[in-house]
C-alpha cells in the first residue's frame, strides 16, 4: 500500500545567509528532487501489518526510530525534499498488566474422553451437574508427571449445557476457523501458496491471476484410533469454479513416513455427499470409516490445478466419530496451580467460553460467529461490557479486577493466538489495562535520509516581537533598531543575521528555559525589506547555549 504526495510547491525554506534572495536560490540549487514540507500521519492497522507487527504497535521507541525512516521514505511520503519535516503518531507498547502473561503463555491440557470418564462423564464432556473445578485437579495430578512448584496450566474441557442422548458422537474433531488445527503442509509440485488459513475455514486455491499448475497437500497430525471402533468421518466443505472434481482428494494412510507424497500409496475417501460448484458448505454423511478401526492414521487433503483448472476448496471442519453421548456443550477453560502438592484453582483469571462469545453476538463480523476477537472486533470493546453483565462482575466496586483471557485472530500470521488483559472497576465501569499508549515521533529528511528529529517549529508572536524589543533596550550587542520589533513587529534591513540569532536565543530561553541539551527549534521571523518576507533560522541547545547546528562538527 502506497501512500504517494504529490507536491507541486516550495512550502518552506530554511535561510540562514546575509542576503535573504540568494539564500532561496542557494536552496534551491541544493535540494534534492522533492518539495519541502511538514506533514503529520498516524499509522493504521495495514501499516503495522506491511511493518510487520501484528500486535499493532512498536516495543520500543527505539524501534520506532529504526523501523520508520526507510518506511517513510518508501510508501509515505517518497516526494518529500531534503529540509521536510514529519510528525509521525504510532502505538508504544508500554507493557501487558503484571501476571497476564503467565496465563496466556501457560501449558494447556485438553481434557479427553478418558478424562471425562474417570471422573463419572461416560460421555464426550462433563455432565450439566457435575462441578468441572473439583474434578479437574484429580485429571492434572494423574496426566501431568513431575509438575514444578508454581506451575500454571490451563485446562481446556467441554461441559454439556443438556442431559447428553446417546448416539454418534465427536471422537476427534479439526475446526479450521482460523486456525491450520496442527495440519502441515506438504508440496508436490509447484511454488505457490496454495493451502492459507481463513477467518471460517482453511482454502485450497491454485488461482494467482490465472489458474496456476500446483499440487500441494494439507496432512493431519497423527491421530491415533487404537482403542477406537465403529468410525465414522464426517467434513464440511465448499467448492467453488469446479472443473475437474477428481483434482481435490480426501486420502488416508495408516503407515505414512511423514516425508513421501505418492497419491498412489494412500486411500481416497470418496463421500456420496459432495457439494455442488457454487453451492456452500456442504455436511456429508457419516462416512464409514470402519475400516481404520484400532489403526493410527494421517488424513490428507489433497489439491491440485492446472493451467485451465483451478477449484476453491474451502474447508470447514472435519470429524471422526464413534458411538457416545451427544448433546450441546460449551467449551470451557479453567486455569489451576500447582502449590504445595496440589493443583488448586486460580482465582479472579477468567477464560472466556463458546458461550460467552455467543452471547456477545453470534452474526457475521460479531464476536460469537468464530468465537475469537481480531484488529476489527478489538477485545477491550466487548469485554468490559460483558463483566458489567455477568455475574457476579456486575456488583463489583471500584478498584476489584479480573484478568480476562481470551482467543484473537491475527491476519498477519493467519492463525489465533491467547491474549488477554487486566480488568478494573474504576468510577463504576470496568476498564481495561492500557498495553499501548499513542504517542508521537518527528522525522527530518537529511542529505536524502529521513532521522529522528526533535525540532520545534516554532513562528514568532506579536508578545515575542514585543518581548525582544522590550528586553534588549541597552544591549551593546544589538545594533539594529528595536522600534520595529515592539512597533511593526518585524525585523527590517538594519538587523542582520548575528544580531537576529542572538535576539531569537534570547526568546528561545524565555519562552523554553528547561529545554533539555539537543533540543532544536525551527523559528519563522518576518523582515520588512520594501515587502514584508517570512524567514527560518535554526537552533540547537548545545552546552546549555542556544547556537546554529551547522557550526557543529
Amino acid at each position: 500500500m502506497k501512500r504517494i504526495i504529490y507536491l507541486v510547491t516550495i512550502l518552506g525554506a530554511i535561510l540562514v545567509g546575509c542576503n535573504p534572495l540568494d539564500d532561496i536560490n542557494n536552496d534551491l540549487d541544493n535540494q534534492d528532487q522533492g518539495a519541502v514540507a511538514s506533514a503529520e500521519y498516524t499509522l493504521t492497522d495495514d501499516d503495522y501489518d506491511a511493518l510487520e507487527l501484528p500486535f499493532g504497535s512498536f516495543d520500543s521507541e527505539d524501534d520506532a526510530k529504526e523501523m520508520l525512516p526507510a518506511y517513510i521514505d518508501s510508501e509515505l511520503y517518497p516526494y518529500l525534499g531534503n529540509g521536510s519535516s514529519v510528525l509521525i503518531g504510532y502505538n508504544l507498547y508500554v507493557g501487558a498488566a503484571e501476571g497476564v502473561s503467565d496465563y496466556t503463555g501457560a501449558e494447556v491440557y485438553n481434557l479427553t474422553n478418558s478424562d471425562y470418564a474417570a471422573t463419572g462423564s461416560d460421555a464426550f464432556g462433563f455432565y450439566p451437574n457435575i462441578d468441572a473445578t473439583t474434578k479437574i485437579p484429580d485429571v492434572l495430578s494423574a496426566q501431568i508427571t513431575s509438575p514444578t512448584e508454581g506451575q500454571i496450566e490451563l485446562a481446556t474441557y467441554k461441559q454439556y449445557t443438556e442431559i447428553p442422548e446417546v448416539g454418534l458422537a465427536n471422537l476427534v474433531e479439526y475446526n479450521f476457523a482460523g486456525s491450520l488445527e496442527g495440519w502441515s503442509i506438504g508440496e508436490e509440485f509447484g511454488t505457490d501458496a496454495v493451502w492459507t488459513s481463513q477467518t471460517g475455514y482453511v482454502q485450497g486455491n491454485g488461482y494467482f491471476g490465472g489458474q496456476v499448475p500446483n499440487i500441494e497437500w494439507l496432512i493431519s497430525p497423527e491421530i491415533d484410533l487404537t482403542s477406537e471402533t465403529d468410525l465414522k468421518l464426517q467434513i464440511k466443505q465448499q467448492v467453488d469454479f469446479v472443473g475437474d472434481i477428481s483434482l481435490i482428494k480426501v486420502l488416508v494412510k495408516t503407515d505414512w513416513d511423514g516425508t513421501t507424497l505418492d497419491v498412489n500409496t494412500w486411500d481416497e475417501i470418496t463421500f456420496a455427499n459432495m457439494p455442488a460448484s457454487g453451492g456452500g458448505m456442504t455436511l456429508s454423511e457419516d462416512y464409514d470409516f470402519s475400516a481404520y478401526d484400532g489403526q493410527t492414521i494421517h488424513i490428507a487433503f489433497r489439491y491440485e490445478s492446472t493451467d485451465s483448472d483451478a477449484t476453491r476448496w474451502r474447508i470447514e471442519s472435519l470429524a471422526i466419530k464413534t458411538l457416545g453421548a451427544t448433546g450441546a456443550t460449551d467449551s470451557k477453560g479453567e486455569y489451576f496451580m500447582f502449590t504445595e502438592g496440589s493443583w488448586e484453582a486460580v482465582e479472579d483469571v477468567y477464560y472466556l467460553s463458546s458461550a460467552d462469545y455467543n452471547s456477545m453476538g453470534t452474526g457475521s463480523g460479531q464476536p460469537g460467529q468464530y468465537d475469537n476477537f481480531s484488529s476489527s472486533l478489538p477485545a477491550d470493546t466487548y469485554i468490559p461490557a460483558y463483566l458489567e453483565m455477568t455475574a457476579p462482575y456486575s456488583y463489583a466496586q471500584d478498584d476489584e479486577n479480573i484478568i480476562v483471557i481470551y482467543k484473537y485472530y491475527s491476519s498477519t500470521c493467519s492463525c489465533t493466538q491467547t491474549r488477554g488483559n487486566l480488568y478494573t472497576v474504576v468510577d463504576g465501569q470496568w476498564t481495561p489495562h492500557q498495553t499501548t499508549v499513542a504517542t508521537t515521533l518527528q522525522f527530518g529528511k537529511e542529505n536524502g535520509v529521513w532521522v529522528p528529529d526533535n525540532t520545534i517549529r516554532y513562528t514568532l508572536t506579536n508578545e515575542d516581537y514585543e518581548y525582544m524589543g522590550t528586553t534588549l533596550v541597552g544591549d551593546t550587542n544589538i545594533t539594529g533598531g528595536l522600534a520595529t520589533l515592539t512597533d511593526y513587529h518585524d525585523y527590517d534591513s538594519s538587523w542582520s543575521q548575528e544580531d537576529i540569532r542572538y535576539s531569537l536565543a534570547i526568546l528561545l530561553n524565555h519562552i523554553d528555559p528547561n529545554a533539555e541539551e539537543g533540543q532544536k527549534y525551527l523559528v519563522s521571523y518576518l523582515v520588512y525589506s520594501g515587502g514584508i518576507a517570512e524567514f527560518s533560522m535554526k537552533f540547537i541547545k548545545n552546552e546549555g547555549e542556544w547556537v546554529d547546528p551547522d557550526t557543529l562538527d
